[in-house]
């Protein structure tokens, strides 16, 4: 048995693949196998594959009609034989050391799965940026090197990148759960992540920045093209995760919060084009929860005065022009709210700062500066 397995869907990315592969093909931990499954690729990817697995045995390349991501990954998994299974994007950079940092740690904590960092990298300026959502700082503060789950890390559940590179997976751990990467979708590694999240008894974290994640104009996630409303399907494929796991009481205010705050921030990045065909999707789904008293008491209590300004307005304009006007009175009302929170968060400070007995202790001193003004 190989201890990894590198798992690399591959669709139309000739222009980076080269730097993918050989961040792979060159990591110190030599007993891997590389499985790529170019999944319908339309520009050189596959003859690019074939060139590499031409020079390293260890390379296997699957060629199939364009599926999906998670089509292409679940076969790449199924193929898998390694111990542990990582997952590769065919446009990013692993760390040379990464593999067999992770595996070390992996072995020597016997957990489910390895949580490291990444790292932003931009094309355009050539910088590498760190990132909180990323880097996971305050989550390394508290977990240290210790094995934990989700019940000792309840207030990070949602801070946690879901990205699978960020993760070196035990493989038989995934298998025995029968955890695959939802198809047909876009973001499928946020049910995959809560999936593996919740199934794992022992999880672990590498304060090391293992992997770049390369930044581009015509990435899919900054595109705003039509699969952007794909985030509504996956907000219930969520909810039912933390359903099937017991958990959703638990969790129920936080995942109302990332349904409407993702949902709005996918709309208001979505090119125009689609905004009406989003709108429409979102109006079933919110009229299919609306219509579950357990929600509608949540809307009566719980519900901020803005969610709840824009929960109607989903429901109650069906052109999207109407509802733009709303949405852009949201966004002047959530920012005189922010206004006012450092506002008061200031005076607070103000009025702290003046019954301190530092200032007081220099009051004279601040009479005998101000008269020689």
């Amino acid at each position: 048995m190989v201890k990894v397995s590198v798992v690399i869907p591959v669709y139309n990315v000739e222009d980076f693949l080269g730097e993918c592969l050989d961040s792979i093909c060159n990591q110190t931990l030599e007993d891997i196998e590389i499985i790529c499954v170019n999944d319908g690729s339309k520009d050189k990817s596959l003859e690019i594959l074939n060139e590499y697995a031409s020079r390293d045995k260890r390379m296997t390349v699957i060629d199939q009609e364009n599926g999906g991501h998670a089509v292409a990954t679940n076969r790449g998994m199924k193929l898998a034989t390694g111990k542990y299974i990582f997952f590769m994007d065919s446009d990013d950079i692993l760390e040379l050391t990464a593999l067999e940092d992770t595996y070390k740690v992996a072995e020597e904590r016997d957990v489910d799965f390895v949580i490291f960092q990444a790292i932003n990298y931009y094309m355009d300026t050539g910088k590498l940026v760190e990132a909180e959502n990323y880097s996971m700082n305050e989550l390394a503060d508290d977990v240290g090197d210790s094995v934990f789950n989700w019940k000792d890390i309840k207030k990070h559940v949602f801070n946690i990148t879901v990205t699978p590179w960020s993760k070196l997976y035990n493989r038989e751990f995934v298998m025995k759960n029968s955890i695959i990467y939802p198809e047909g979708l876009v973001f499928d590694d946020n049910v995959f992540f809560f999936e593996t999240l919740f199934a794992a008894d022992r999880i672990t974290f590498l304060r090391k920045h293992l992997f770049k994640r390369r930044w581009y104009s015509s990435s899919s996630t900054t595109s705003g093209a039509k699969h952007f409303a794909n985030y509504i399907k996956i907000c219930d494929l969520i909810w039912q995760t933390f359903f099937k796991y017991g958990v959703f009481d638990e969790f129920k205010d936080e995942l109302l919060i990332k349904k409407f705050k993702t949902n709005f921030h996918w709309y208001m990045n979505i090119r125009p084009f689609y905004k009406q065909m989003f709108l429409d999707d979102l109006r079933e789904d919110y009229q299919r929860i609306a219509s579950d008293d357990e929600f509608r008491k949540y809307i009566e209590k719980d519900m901020t005065s803005l969610q709840k300004l824009l929960f109607d307005g989903v429901l109650k304009y069906e052109n999207r022009h109407d509802f733009d006007v709303l949405f852009k009175k949201f966004r002047l009302l959530e920012k005189q709210e922010k206004l006012k929170e450092k506002y008061e968060n200031a005076k607070q400070l103000n009025e702290e700062l003046l019954n301190s007995s530092s200032w007081k202790a220099t009051e004279n001193l601040r009479s005998f500066m101000h008269k020689l003004r």
